[in-house]
């Protein structure tokens, strides 16, 4: 498996496969091709159906600038290697010179097709929990100082940057107000969440309400083109942020406990990443904010002091209940539902942590048997319930969009 820095990413939302990855690639086009006066990209499968909602014409347009560049949406072309798949074409005086397909497999990550994939470093040798969980008794380990171990100490101050970017679009989110750009007519909900107490609030109904308007803060800021890191991609940005923040103010961890935690909830998404999918167009939503519930409940069991049995069943419960969740976003935005869902996947994640505090011992489905059934349930469902916009809430919720 990759470094952590592979899976948390810094950037703009709104989508990491739909502008995080093609902004990259199509700067790394240009620099092969500098010569060219022109450029055309033609995008497939999810990112032709929902690459308008997603603003992935804006981006490719905005890394080719100055020069044009054409941005073709093709809805009908199947048979593709993914279905986050696009072409770039480099011209001069109007003759094609240079030509990629590429692929956008989540994350913001991309890959060329034809060309050597130019992996990064394997910081991990262990490629399941089961190994891990093996290679950490035998060193008496808890999981962070497996991936310190493997990392360097250089990856902390990596983390303290994640960590530092992850809390200020919470501040931001809480702040901001309005309506979301996109036509929509979204409203920002994190401040109104935040700043409404009900008459004799218990501790209960005030830990919901943080925690949610901490995870619509940054989904909010991340709809809006803001900068958020991926956890493990943009769409669901806010699960991880949100209840790390909430426990690490009711309780007073210290940033090097949260810098623990995100190092343990990196390693469950870079399981995920590897062994199955973190990419809604190719598994669905269960890809992005079950992966995100999964990485969360286990940071929170890090936080806590869990041994790495707990780690695991609070990882596998988040996982095991967001099987089937299909990627339906309204109008091909990151809004509707995908806002109100890292609220929810927030507080599902620590009812998951809870839940291993009491019954690790009794659990029957360990964390590695429900990543290989999420990615077999992705691969089965229907192409309209992948980012198409096709299924879902998608069709079903006629919302009229404002230019």
């Amino acid at each position: 498996m990759n470094s952590l820095r592979h899976l948390y990413k810094i950037g703009r939302g709104p989508s990491s496969s739909h502008t995080m990855a093609p902004d990259k690639a199509s700067r790394y086009f240009a620099s092969e091709f500098p010569n060219a006066d022109a450029y055309k990209c033609i995008l497939y499968g999810s990112l032709a159906m929902t690459g308008e909602g997603h603003m992935t014409d804006l981006v490719i347009q905005s890394a080719f600038a100055p020069k044009p560049c054409e941005v073709v949406f093709d809805k009908k072309t199947a048979q593709l290697p993914h279905p986050n798949t696009f072409d770039l074409l480099a011209f001069k005086n109007g003759n094609e010179i240079g030509k990629r397909r590429v692929i956008s497999i989540g994350g913001g990550s991309f890959r060329i097709l034809g060309e050597e994939a130019k992996e990064p470093h394997p910081y991990y040798c262990e490629n399941s929990f089961a190994e891990i969980a093996e290679i950490c008794r035998k060193n008496d380990w808890q999981i962070w100082e497996y991936v310190e171990h493997a990392e360097g100490e250089r990856i902390h101050e990596y983390l303290h940057e994640v960590w530092r970017v992850m809390q200020k679009a919470i501040d931001e989110g809480l702040a901001a107000k309005g309506i979301l750009a996109g036509g929509l007519g979204v409203n920002r909900k994190a401040n109104y969440l935040f700043n409404r107490r009900h008459e004799n609030e218990s501790p209960q109904t005030r830990e919901n309400r943080i925690v949610c308007a901490y995870a619509f803060a940054v989904s909010e800021q991340n709809a809006g083109g803001g900068e958020v890191v991926t956890a493990p991609t943009c769409g669901a940005s806010g699960v991880l942020p949100a209840v790390l923040k909430y426990m690490q103010q009711s309780n007073n961890f210290t940033d090097e406990d949260i810098i623990h935690a995100l190092e343990t909830a990196g390693v469950i998404g870079n399981l995920i990443k590897q062994n199955a999918s973190i990419s809604g167009a190719e598994c669905g939503c269960q890809a992005e904010i079950g992966s995100a519930c999964s990485m969360a409940a286990s940071a929170l069991a890090q936080l806590f002091g869990m041994g790495l049995d707990q780690i695991e069943y609070a990882a596998e419960v988040a996982m095991e209940h967001h099987l089937g969740l299909t990627c339906d976003p309204v109008g091909g935005l990151v809004q509707i539902p995908c806002i109100e869902r890292n609220a929810v996947a927030a507080m599902r994640a620590i009812n998951a942590f809870r839940i291993a505090d009491f019954l690790s011992e009794t659990r029957k489905v360990s964390f590695d048997t429900v990543v290989k059934t999420m990615y077999e349930t992705g691969k089965d469902l229907s192409k309209r319930y992948r980012e198409t916009a096709e299924g879902g809430l998608a069709k079903n919720l006629k919302v009229k969009r404002k230019k």
